[in-house]
């Protein structure tokens, strides 16, 4: 595919990864941890030009949790304080029981799109999320019953090999959705060559998402802009606007991403814009 194919691609999908499930306000104090402080920053986040916030939920000490309950009381504070931005809710994480995996599903509504991780990731020194095949399965099942997109997190070259897999094993909607993810430890290396070869493994046809955890986050939404694809950002995978200066906020992180689209000639979409791009 040419450079000039790339580059007019799809408007841009911008997510806004508010909060996550490992560090909190002792990391950022920006960082919104209560339904509240979410459904705020989601808001501020879709007037930035996200169209779509993947969530996590916390308990009130600020630990994660899989709780439907919590879940929904996010989910209807961001519909409070948001207009048509897309919920997208996780099912990633580390030591839980495969059935505590699936509560982020059970909302009422559910979630527009939900995470899918493809593989077995470490964490820390001592923590492995497996994620096996049956759990992937499982969740991919409640989603297409609960009428939810899934997001395919691709951590690293194996976790490609199993979209392929995952396609051979299940029937998935058109277009598939792919975040490739780079930085540290069980991810991607984060080098331009290893991007440019991850997108050339996907699928045909599918749409990706570009993904770098710490200062890696704006050179990789610069290349995800680049060639065609989409992008997240957010204080769930980048506490800092630049080196020693803390974000004031995931707006800020969307604000700069969307300069840097319009720069380069990318038209961002709106959330209604999402929703056909990627058939929602």
């Amino acid at each position: 595919m040419s450079y000039e194919q790339f580059l007019a691609g799809e408007p841009l999908i911008v997510t806004a990864a508010l909060t996550g499930g490992v560090h909190g306000k002792e990391a950022n104090p920006n960082l919104p941890e209560t339904p509240e402080e979410i459904g705020r920053a989601a808001a501020e986040a879709e007037q930035a030009g996200a169209s779509v916030v993947h969530l996590h939920a916390r308990k009130p000490n600020g630990e994660r949790t899989f709780a439907t309950e919590r879940f929904q009381e996010i989910d209807d504070a961001v519909r409070r304080y948001a207009d048509d931005v897309i919920l997208q809710h996780s099912t990633g994480g580390t030591g839980a029981p495969d059935e505590n995996r699936h509560l982020p599903l059970r909302t009422d509504p559910p979630p527009e799109m939900a995470s899918l991780d493809m593989g077995p990731l470490n964490r820390y020194d001592h923590l492995t999320s497996e994620n096996t095949r049956g759990l992937v399965d499982s969740l991919h099942e409640e989603m297409v019953e609960r009428g939810i997109k899934p997001e395919l997190e691709v951590f690293n070259d194996g976790h490609l090999n199993e979209v392929h897999g995952l396609l051979e094993r299940r029937d998935l909607a058109d277009p598939i959705y792919a975040t490739l993810i780079f930085g540290p430890g069980t991810l991607t290396r984060p080098r331009p060559q290893n991007f440019l070869n991850a997108i050339q493994n996907l699928p045909e046809g599918a749409q990706f998402n570009t993904l770098g955890f710490g200062r890696h986050q704006l050179p990789f939404a610069t290349m995800g802009i680049l060639f065609g694809g989409h992008v997240r950002v957010g204080l769930e995978d980048n506490v800092y606007y630049e080196r020693g200066e803390l974000a004031t906020s995931n707006a800020q992180l969307v604000e700069r991403v969307v300069r840097v689209a319009e720069e380069l000639g990318r038209e961002v979409a709106t959330p209604a814009q999402t929703r056909d791009i990627l058939g929602l």
